[in-house]
C-alpha cells in the first residue's frame, strides 16, 4: 500500500476515535444530571496531558517502537471507554458521578498521549523516506479531520449524542486503530551504546528546550492559547441544543442536529490545514500563530452573538473561523517544534508541546470555564437567564482571546526565513 495512503487511515482513525464523543459527551453528562461537571470531564484530558504525552513520547523514543507503543495506548483506552459505555447502559438515569469519572479518566490517560505519538509516527515515517514534512504531513493530517468529521455525524443522525453509546462507537474505532497500527512502518527507538547519564536516559533532555528563550517562550504562549483549545468541545454542544427551551428556536434545525452544525468547524479544519504549508512560508510561525489566536476571539464572540434562527450565520462564520483557530495553532505549531529539535528528542519535544497546550493550558481553561459557565448558566434555571448567562460566558472567554493576542504580538520574537522551512532538520 502506498506510504502515505497508509498514514492517512492512521490519522483518519486516529481522529475519529476522539470525534465520536469530544463534541457530543457534554450533552450526554447533562442528560443524566453531570450538566455541572461538564468541565472536569473535559479537565481531565488536560490532567492527563500534562505527564501521559511525555511520558509515553520518552517510551517511544527510548524503548518501545512509536507505532507499537500507539496501538497498546489505542487498546488500553478503548478497553475504559467501553467499561464507561456500558456502565451508562446499565445505571440509565442513576450514573453516579466517580464511577463514570474514573472508567472516563483513565481512558483519556491512553487516549491523549496517541495524538502527540500519532504525529511522532507520521514525522518519522516521511523523514526515513525522504518527504518533506512541511508539504507532505498536512494533506495527510485533513483526513484526521474527516475522520473526525465522519465519527460527528454518525453519533448525531444516529440519535448517540444524547446518550452512552457514543463511548461504544468511539471504542470500537479504537481497537481498529489497535491492530491496524501494527501493520504501520517501524520506528526506531534511539538506542545508544554510549554510557548515558539517567537525565538522558529517561528522554528529559527535551525539557531543556526551556532554555532557549524563543523556545520556553513559544511553550509559554502555547500553554496559554491552550486555555481555549477545550471550551468549545466541552460547552458548544450544550449551548446550542439549550435554544430548543426557548420557543421561538425549539424547532430549528441547529438547535436539534448541535453535532452536525458543530461539524462544521472540522469541515473548516480541512480547508485550513492545507493552507499551512503556503502560510508557514510566506508569513512565519509568528504571524500565523497570531491568526489562530485572533480566530479565538471570534470564535467566541461569534457564539455569543449568535443563535440557531435568523443569527446562525454568526453560528456558521463561528465554525468557518474554527478551522484558523485550532489548525493554525496545534498543526502549525508541532511542525515548529520539529524543526526547531534534535531527531534524538523529537517525540519527546512533541510529548513536551502535547504537555504544554492539552495539558496545563486545557486543564486550567476547562476548570476555568466551569466556574465561569456554573456561575452564569446552571446558577439559573430560567431558559431565558441561560442563554442570557451562555452570551457572557462567550464573551468573557473572548476577551481572554484577546488579551493572548496582543501579549503574544508584543513578546514572541520570531525572525521568519522562508528557506528554513523548506527542510526539516534531520
Amino acid at each position: 500500500m502506498n506510504l502515505k495512503l497508509r498514514l492517512t487511515i492512521l490519522s483518519f482513525l486516529q481522529f475519529a476515535v476522539w470525534g465520536a464523543y469530544l463534541t457530543s459527551m457534554g450533552n450526554y453528562l447533562g442528560s443524566v444530571g453531570l450538566g455541572s461537571k461538564i468541565g472536569l470531564f473535559y479537565a481531565m484530558q488536560g490532567i492527563v496531558s500534562i505527564f501521559m504525552p511525555a511520558l509515553m513520547g520518552i517510551i517511544a523514543d527510548r524503548w518501545i517502537q512509536a507505532q507499537r507503543l500507539l496501538g497498546i495506548c489505542h487498546l488500553l483506552a478503548a478497553g475504559f471507554l467501553v467499561a464507561a459505555g456500558y456502565y451508562g447502559m446499565a445505571a440509565g438515569a442513576d450514573v453516579e458521578f466517580p464511577k463514570l469519572f474514573l472508567l472516563y479518566s483513565l481512558s483519556v490517560m491512553f487516549y491523549m498521549p496517541t495524538i502527540a505519538l500519532s504525529n511522532s509516527v507520521a514525522y518519522t515515517v516521511l523523514v526515513n523516506n525522504n518527504f518533506d514534512t512541511i508539504k507532505a504531513f498536512p494533506p495527510i493530517r485533513t483526513f484526521g479531520t474527516i475522520g473526525f468529521i465522519c465519527a460527528m455525524l454518525f453519533v448525531d443522525f444516529t440519535g448517540y449524542q444524547n446518550n452512552y453509546s457514543q463511548f461504544f462507537v468511539s471504542g470500537i474505532l479504537g481497537v481498529v486503530l489497535f491492530i491496524y497500527s501494527f501493520t504501520l512502518p517501524k520506528c526506531p527507538t534511539n538506542k545508544s551504546e554510549e554510557k548515558q547519564s539517567l537525565y538522558d536516559a529517561l528522554g528529559l533532555k527535551a525539557f531543556s528546550l526551556f532554555k532557549d528563550k524563543k523556545m520556553a517562550v513559544f511553550f509559554i504562549f502555547s500553554m496559554l492559547l491552550g486555555v481555549s483549545l477545550q471550551i468549545t468541545n466541552g460547552y458548544a454542544n450544550p449551548f446550542i441544543t439549550s435554544f430548543k427551551d426557548i420557543p421561538s428556536f425549539s424547532d430549528s434545525w441547529g438547535a436539534n442536529h448541535a453535532n452536525a452544525l458543530i461539524s462544521l468547524s472540522q469541515v473548516s479544519e480541512t480547508a485550513c490545514i492545507l493552507l499551512i504549508p503556503f502560510f508557514l512560508k510566506r508569513f512565519g510561525i509568528k504571524k500565523v500563530m497570531l491568526m489562530a489566536m485572533f480566530a479565538w476571539v471570534l470564535r467566541f464572540g461569534l457564539f455569543g452573538l449568535g443563535n440557531p434562527g435568523g443569527g446562525v450565520w454568526m453560528f456558521i462564520l463561528s465554525m468557518i473561523v474554527y478551522g484558523i483557530a485550532f489548525d493554525f495553532f496545534n498543526v502549525s505549531g508541532s511542525l515548529f517544534v520539529d524543526k526547531e529539535t534534535d531527531k534524538s528528542i523529537r517525540s519527546s519535544a512533541q510529548g513536551v508541546f502535547m504537555m504544554m497546550t492539552n495539558g496545563f493550558g486545557a486543564t486550567i481553561g476547562m476548570l476555568g470555564a466551569q466556574e465561569v459557565v456554573n456561575h452564569y448558566v446552571f446558577s439559573q434555571t430560567d431558559p431565558t437567564l441561560q442563554l442570557q448567562g451562555w452570551q457572557t460566558s462567550w464573551y468573557i472567554f473572548a476577551g481572554y482571546a484577546l488579551v493572548v493576542t496582543i501579549l503574544f504580538a508584543i513578546i514572541f520574537k520570531h525572525k521568519h526565513n522562508p528557506e528554513e522551512l523548506s527542510a526539516i532538520k534531520h
